[in-house]
């Protein structure tokens, strides 16, 4: 496990895909095979004050977590310098799937975090393993790396979504010490507060 680079963005793409569709495989779903990392992984890599580590193994990478310390800031550098490119070359409505359509949508209008859950939890993660990693103790390792360099930074509170359709991570965040919070529709959110 090592923090992730600017060099990790074609394999931490492809693990976003793989694991993309509530954790499945969502290759079949989008003909742009980079939209999901677009959205969902190649910022974070790209973001300065990003905490990301990457598990590398002798197949390429194989998982990551991804976090940011201070999601509304986050949300204003996607704005402002990740997400205009990509909405001068994708036009809203542009899109050769239903998924890919629906992630053009969202890169073009993308929602702002619930305020009153920035203000217990402002940092917020993604976390990722690839089906030969799992049931291995790497994403309670990767985890608390992440969570760790964030409380050492004195981040008070994390946060992250969870697709309704992924059965298996809700009880994996709570082993961890995430407990569920209340977010906007559409995910089921869980939060963690630090000392």
């Amino acid at each position: 496990m090592r923090e992730g680079t600017l060099h990790d963005f074609p394999g931490v793409y492809r693990v976003c895909r793989l694991t993309g569709h509530a954790g499945r495989d969502a290759t079949s779903r989008h003909a742009d095979p980079d939209l999901l990392g677009h959205l969902w992984a190649g910022p974070y890599l790209a973001f300065p004050e990003a905490v990301t580590r990457v598990i590398h193994d002798d197949q390429g990478v194989a998982g990551y977590c991804l976090a940011v310390p201070d999601t509304a800031a986050f949300e204003h550098w996607l704005d402002t310098v990740w997400l205009p490119p990509l909405r001068e070359r994708l036009p809203l409505g542009s899109g050769a799937t239903e998924a890919d359509r629906a992630l053009v949508e969202r890169i073009h209008e993308t929602p702002r975090s619930d305020a009153a859950l920035l203000a217990e939890h402002p940092a917020h993660l993604h976390v990722d393993l690839l089906p030969r990693l799992k049931g291995q103790g790497w994403g309670r390792r990767i985890m608390d790396e992440v969570v760790g360099e964030l409380s050492r930074e004195g981040v008070p509170g994390i946060h992250l979504g969870v697709d309704p359709g992924n059965t298996a991570a809700p009880g994996f965040y709570q082993r961890l010490g995430f407990r569920p919070v209340t977010g906007p529709p559409g995910a089921r959110w869980y939060g963690i507060l630090l000392a």
